[in-house]
């Protein structure tokens, strides 16, 4: 094995902090780094797990933990046998953290973190694309949300760096980037100038003419500037792909999540971005069973599905997270939790389905992921090739057909 073993869970910001690691940690072939998540118990409990199936496959391993579990947690993986050292979010992009020391917990206050200034990867193993981190951290304190004291306060990265790294990864041969951070949107007012996310986004398309393909990930609904949504609307070489931090379509239940949109803020904001751009297809999160979610009120988080046009969904049974306001509020009964969730994904999956049946017969440009035998559409649809392509390139490709939930490409050219 050349270098350590990388497990990754959770979001697109861990994916591009693991393949930093992997870069900093060098040449131990010794070392397991599990990059954790703490976004639901259930993600915890799947940290757990993945420590104990490497033990059990490497037994003479080194196994060291980080991630928001990690720093939200750290005594919980400290007394855990199979671990060696638990490493925060602020450590984790310090090379000498993952050298061996005798201290088995090395976790500093991420309350007290202030810049951003990450190892920025230049290379990802398993993508096609690239994730480029432009920001971490969180200032708002959503009921239902743990995140940001496993991140900290929002932080930016200047637009400079951005830049550098974005035409460092172009030169590599990523013909997708992926502006990627904890709240995205938020990104700017910590710099001088304050300058926007829209901002960061046209002096990127500007300085780096020869990136094909910029995406981005979860975004805040409220937060897109004016020069962002003209550059979603206009700027061919933005993706027609936007997921939406929306996580309930009840303005009540949004309320008590001290969201700050409205249910009519969601669905006027994929309306607008829908007349502008007709081809750009929606992702959302959504909570199934938040504490006092009653049937009416599911029932708006349901409608949300058709009327903001969700085949990109992320669906999150409500998990409590101890020391958060909602984990404090009248609980509803896991049951109920499970079921409503089941119904989410079910509508998702007919929006989805019913989006992809559309797109047969149609021409689309895929970039092709590292099998050489899938990919995904500007669009995000995923796709299946008949004969295998070149691996990370970007091909024209005619949909003949859907299946598996995956549009087949006959032919590509």
């Amino acid at each position: 094995m050349a270098g350590p073993d990388i497990i990754t869970l959770g979001c697109r910001l861990n994916i591009a902090e693991s393949e930093a690691i992997r870069e900093m940690a060098g040449a131990q072939d010794d070392l397991i780094v599990v990059n954790s998540c703490a976004v639901t118990a259930e993600a915890v409990r799947q940290t757990r797990q993945a420590i104990r199936r490497a033990r059990r496959d490497r037994p003479d391993a080194r196994i060291l933990v980080t991630g928001c579990a990690a720093q939200t947690e750290p005594q919980t993986f400290a007394a855990m046998a199979e671990v060696d050292g638990v490493i925060g979010n602020r450590e984790k992009l310090e090379a000498a953290a993952f050298a061996p020391v005798a201290d088995k917990v090395n976790v500093s206050d991420i309350m007290a973190v202030r810049d951003t200034a990450p190892h920025m990867a230049s290379a990802f193993a398993e993508h096609a694309r690239a994730f480029l981190e432009v920001q971490n951290g969180c200032d708002h304190r959503c009921t239902f949300c743990i995140i940001p004291y496993g991140r900290g306060n929002s932080r930016s990265v200047p637009a400079g760096a951005v830049i550098d790294k974005a035409k460092q990864l172009v030169d590599a041969g990523y013909g997708e980037i992926v502006l990627t951070g904890v709240d995205v949107t938020s990104y700017g007012p910590d710099l001088p100038g304050s300058p926007s996310l829209g901002q960061l986004v046209e002096r990127l398309l500007k300085h780096v003419p020869d990136l094909p393909r910029l995406r981005l990930s979860s975004i805040d609904s409220v937060e897109i500037d004016e020069r962002l949504f003209d550059l979603i609307a206009h700027e061919p070489r933005m993706m027609p792909h936007l997921h939406l931090s929306l996580q309930a379509g009840d303005d009540m239940i949004l309320k008590r999540m001290k969201r700050r949109h409205a249910r009519a803020d969601a669905v006027r904001i994929v309306e607008r971005v829908k007349a502008a751009r007709p081809d750009i297809s929606i992702g959302a999160d959504i909570i199934a069973g938040f504490p006092t979610e009653d049937d009416a009120m599911f029932a708006n988080s349901l409608a949300l599905v058709a009327d903001c046009d969700i085949v990109h969904g992320h669906i999150f049974p409500y998990s409590p997270r101890t020391g958060t306001p909602a984990a404090r509020m009248p609980q509803l009964d896991r049951a109920t939790i499970k079921a409503r969730a089941a119904l989410l994904r079910d509508a998702c999956t007919a929006q989805r389905d019913a989006w992809l049946a559309r797109l047969v017969g149609t021409r689309q440009s895929v970039l092709v992921e590292r099998n050489g035998l899938s990919g995904h559409a500007e669009n995000f649809a995923p796709v299946r090739f008949t004969t295998p392509q070149p691996p990370s390139t970007i091909v024209a490709a005619r949909i003949s057909g859907l299946e598996n939930g995956a549009l087949i490409a006959q032919e590509a050219q």
